[in-house]
């Protein structure tokens, strides 16, 4: 809708793909241990059209590396990222794969390249994704984005200490998008102005985090969660875990991602992460992720993926 926002690189979580040489004539065999799914691949091209997005990227990225035919290979993908969480895990899983698949052959790709391979995934996975997850994952640095403009990555003056607190529930990014998206064309002017009103607190945000006052980040949090209440993304649980949060001290919170579900995010001074993290616990949330952003980052302009 025209208005920027702000991703931040989860290092505390990981997704991991390895990929192994298999027998010849076994094709390429994808294990998921999280899913509890397994793909036999007998071509690697006919996947390319295909609506399944992790055997998808297998394809899509082998033909990219100019491998010919289909080798065989044994490849298994964990995550430390919980699906449909608001955490980018689709995007997490696609980057580790491609960098794997990549490294197997000997080619080492430019984030740039990466980003663009994980996107077309995430077109499969979310319909109209924004392709800020993607890049936020290929380039491990924090990323402003407005649709429409290339992103950027930006630097953080001051380590961010964040805690991550996991609803337990899945949520669907593609469902979430398209209610919004019914919500406004039936009251533009009302969804316009509190879309607006979310853009300037991602602004503000930003200068915030350059600037390094933490303070004034964690009230913009805390205000950006109440704007998405009034958009009608949020659930009981998230809020609970919200105030939770800043009633134990935080700097502020909000969720994460689609929302209605997923997780929430909590700024903290490191000091009562501890004390945070266990009030978070005991408001339900089903896993607490510990996590810091602060490497000192190079500005750099990132191309806006393709939507053809």
């Amino acid at each position: 809708y025209g208005q920027p926002a702000i991703a931040v690189p989860v290092a505390g979580l990981r997704a991991r793909a390895t990929v192994t040489a298999a027998p010849a004539g076994s094709g390429i065999v994808l294990v998921a241990r999280d899913l509890g799914t397994t793909w036999q691949i007998k071509s690697a091209n006919q996947q390319i059209g295909k609506s399944e997005a992790l055997p998808f990227i297998v394809g899509h990225t082998l033909h990219y590396l100019q491998v010919p035919g289909t080798p065989d290979l044994h490849i298994e993908l964990t995550s430390d990222l919980p699906v449909a969480s608001g955490l980018g895990s689709s995007a997490a899983v696609a980057v580790a794969l491609i960098r794997a698949l990549a490294g197997h052959f000997g080619q080492s790709l430019e984030p740039a390249a990466v980003s663009a391979l994980a996107f077309e995934a995430e077109r499969l996975q979310h319909g109209t994704p924004s392709g800020i997850d993607n890049t936020v994952v290929a380039y491990e640095q924090p990323v402003w984005f407005v649709r429409g403009q290339d992103m950027e990555t930006f630097a953080v003056r001051r380590p961010l200490h964040l805690l991550i607190g996991d609803t337990g529930l899945a949520s669907s990014t593609r469902d979430v998008v398209g209610e919004v998206r019914a919500v406004w064309q039936g009251e533009p002017a009302r969804y316009e102005a509190l879309f607006a009103t979310i853009g300037q607190v991602s602004q503000r945000a930003r200068r915030a985090i350059e600037q390094g006052d933490l303070p004034t980040l964690g009230r913009l949090l805390s205000e950006n969660h109440g704007r998405l209440q009034e958009l009608g993304v949020s659930c009981d649980e998230l809020d609970r875990l919200v105030a939770a949060a800043t009633s134990a001290g935080a700097l502020g919170a909000k969720l994460s991602g689609a929302g209605r579900g997923g997780n929430m995010i909590a700024l903290v001074q490191p000091e009562i992460a501890a004390a945070v993290a266990a009030a978070l616990q005991a408001a339900g949330a089903r896993r607490v992720v510990d996590t810091e952003v602060g490497t000192p980052l190079i500005l750099a302009k990132v191309p806006e993926p393709s939507q053809g």
